[in-house]
């Protein structure tokens, strides 16, 4: 389906849907918030019903999904030590190979066994289909990062993660998006580390976007949509087919693992649809997390543990951050938007409403690691956290644009529509008021009730009920501080141990965390569409001790 995913350029009738589309969200925000406060002062009793009835369904979800967080964590631990380079070159003979793996034994390692019987399924489902993969050797990565202020200290440690690979590094090019903008510093060190790298891989380029553009926005997907022009220009001359062609947008800031273009490799080639799919690995902020205040800690592991509860679920599973997609999909949509700062999901709705719902995200269960927001300061480093908070949040301004498109899409089933915009809405809608609802609003129906509904059976039960949800949501916490005690870098802190303990009692910030650093710039960011105050890019601060 053809269709301009922006908001700009469009014709009167659809610029009034557009506009009236981007009031929803954050007009069903404040009406829920403002609708609960009035009920509490008005009508308690109403207020109670509503707010244990959202009590009950938000402890669900959260005991559901602390069930799926322990599956997806166990499967991240499962597939740690799998060669994923035996497991590509075994592909090329898939034949021969599927007979092998058919008939390996595992015997107590049940690790390994479950992790070969997921591989066997995989490679039966590829035999069977008619879209066979290029052999390991004709496959390509491009890397692509962008920069505007990062300079070496951030950069070098990405760049020399990609040189450690255990993929073949001259099948790998690297690629800088440079803005024109950027300091002379920092296009000083992009330089020196052009020439440091530029014969470790098949390429190393420095593509410098201009700072004025007509038609764009200063924002992340116009510097990376000019880099990868310039790297098609690239592989067309050296007659390398796009199908082959396998490209990630990192932030320059992430850290790949030693196995990361192997595994990328694997689930590029075990996928018949390829060309139509995006991959997710898992994003980490280990790299500078023991150098922050405690409440960044809790607040990025929150979302990396978000990430693990999204894999489990592929068919809702929507790109985020630092991710991978067939470069052939990429041409095929004309890129990334270049007037969107939210480049990392509209990608993926762009793609799933240009190929008529037929497109996916595939996780992987690989890590890559990228930085905690950080400033000089504490009080600093939580201006930028909330930043980068709203930035994320921006990602609102979807919603208005794939709505559009649903309306002319008939080529995607409606249930798929219907879906998938839902849980957009919906997604939007809890992120903006859950947090205000469980530490603020909450407690009001109490705190306002009138005599008669003091007498009622509802008030007396309210605490009892609330106690026993928070009682479940404690053991809730208790698993995710555990998670996080396991998946925290080590660190060369004396008395680390009492550092992770200290750690674990960072987590009772939650209660504040949700509400200053999840709801309040998610409805910050809603706000502001609904007034068509549009979001400048905001560069995430980053710093390294």
């Amino acid at each position: 389906m053809k269709f301009n995913y922006s908001k700009e350029n469009l014709k009167p009738k659809e610029a009034k849907l557009q506009r009236f589309l981007e009031i929803v969200p954050g007009l069903s925000s404040w009406g829920t918030l403002l609708g609960l406060v009035f009920l509490s002062i008005f009508f308690p009793f109403t207020a109670a019903i509503l707010i244990v009835a959202f009590y009950l369904s938000w402890i669900m979800r959260v005991l559901y999904s602390t069930i799926f967080l322990v599956l997806s964590y166990f499967h991240l631990n499962i597939e740690k030590n799998t060669d994923w380079v035996k497991r590509i070159r075994g592909i090329d003979h898939l034949d021969q190979y599927f007979k092998d793996m058919s008939s390996k034994k595992f015997g107590r390692h049940w690790r390994q066994f479950i992790s070969h019987q997921k591989h066997l399924e995989q490679l039966r489902q590829l035999k069977e289909s008619t879209h066979l993969p290029p052999n390991s050797k004709d496959i390509y990565h491009l890397v692509i990062f962008p920069v505007i202020k990062e300079g070496r200290d951030i950069l070098e440690p990405a760049i020399e993660a990609i040189n450690r690979q255990s993929f073949p590094l001259k099948q790998i090019m690297v690629v800088i998006a440079l803005e024109e903008r950027a300091q002379a510093s920092v296009q000083g060190d992009v330089r020196e580390l052009e020439k440091k790298y530029k014969d470790t891989f098949l390429d190393f380029i420095v593509v410098v976007h201009p700072a004025v553009v007509p038609g764009e926005a200063r924002v992340k997907g116009a510097n990376v949509t000019c880099a990868a022009r310039a790297a098609a220009q690239f592989f067309e001359n050296n007659r390398i087919p796009f199908e082959n062609i396998i490209i990630s947008c990192f932030d320059a800031d992430t850290v790949v693992s030693h196995q990361y273009f192997s595994c990328l490799s694997y689930h590029f080639m075990v996928s018949p649809d390829r060309l139509r799919a995006s991959f997710q690995p898992i994003p980490m902020y280990h790299n500078n997390i023991w150098q922050v205040p405690g409440f960044a800690r809790v607040v990025e592991m929150g979302s990396s543990f978000y990430q693990l509860i999204e894999a489990t679920n592929p068919e809702k599973l929507v790109t985020f951050s630092s991710h991978s997609m067939s470069f052939k999909a990429l041409v095929d949509v004309d890129y990334w938007p270049v007037d969107m700062i939210s480049d990392d999901s509209a990608i993926f709705w762009k793609a799933y409403i240009h190929y008529d719902g037929k497109y996916k995200v595939i996780p992987m269960y690989v890590t890559v690691s990228m930085d905690v927001a950080a400033s000089d300061n504490w009080f600093t480093t939580a201006q930028s956290v909330y930043k980068q908070k709203q930035r994320w949040a921006w990602g609102v301004e979807n919603f208005p644009i794939v709505m559009r498109a649903f309306l002319k899409a008939k080529k995607i089933p409606i249930y798929e529509r219907l879906r998938h915009g839902f849980k957009l809405f919906e997604g939007h809608l809890s992120w903006a008021t859950s947090g205000f609802i469980l530490s603020l609003i909450g407690w009001l129906p109490v705190f306002f009730a009138r005599r008669e509904f003091a007498s009622s059976v509802v008030y007396y039960n309210v605490p009892e009920i609330a106690n026993t949800i928070f009682t479940l949501g404690f053991f809730a916490i208790c698993v995710t501080i555990m998670l996080s005690m396991f998946m925290l870098p080590k660190t060369r802190i004396r008395h680390r141990w009492l550092i992770k303990i200290a750690h674990a009692f960072e987590w009772l910030m939650v209660p504040a965390i949700l509400v200053l650093f999840s709801a309040l710039p998610a409805l910050h960011a809603q706000t502001r569409l609904m007034f068509g105050k549009y979001l400048e890019f905001w560069v995430t601060d980053k710093k390294r001790v």
